[in-house]
């Protein structure tokens, strides 16, 4: 009797020792984390929009803004559970790319800026590039490059 007692007890220890982290500020913990490792967390503002768990894992969207600013992207992550923390297991493929083509304005669209080699517009407020695109980096020796009115030569000292 003694023993199904202790074993009773441990048994109530053990489950009743773990947290419940199925919530939005555990996976952001997570997430912040995880990014931590290769981003600099501390300018930016990171939210979970929404979560969807299914037992050891979680779908998250998440998304990262400049601290103050409006939301700039949002990720796709699959989170999984180990122990009391939740972890990043996978990104959505794609969410950059994604990304970049909600951000840029459509070609042809107010505001948009000429293509860069005909594939990409400039950020809004990008100044033009000459020629409507990017060229590729001038001669080392300074070379036929075309450069701003008043700009001394490539490779001076001035």
């Amino acid at each position: 009797m003694k023993s199904v007692i202790i074993g009773a007890l441990a048994f109530v220890a053990l489950t009743g020792c773990s947290k419940n982290i199925d919530n939005l500020e555990a996976v952001k913990q997570g997430v912040i984390k995880d990014i931590a490792k290769g981003v600099s967390v501390g300018s930016m503002d990171v939210n979970v929009a929404s979560v969807s768990f299914r037992g050891k894992e979680a779908d998250a969207v998440v998304t990262f803004a400049p601290k103050g600013g409006k939301p700039m992207m949002s990720m796709n992550y699959t989170m999984e559970r180990k122990g009391d923390e939740w972890h990043i297991k996978a990104r959505a493929s794609g969410d950059i790319q994604k990304h970049a083509a909600q951000q840029a304005p459509a070609a042809g669209s107010a505001g948009a800026a000429p293509p860069i080699n005909g594939t990409e517009p400039l950020p809004p407020g990008h100044p033009s590039m000459p020629g409507g695109g990017q060229t590729a980096a001038p001669p080392a020796g300074g070379g036929d490059s075309k450069l701003p009115p008043g700009h001394p030569p490539l490779g001076s000292q001035q």
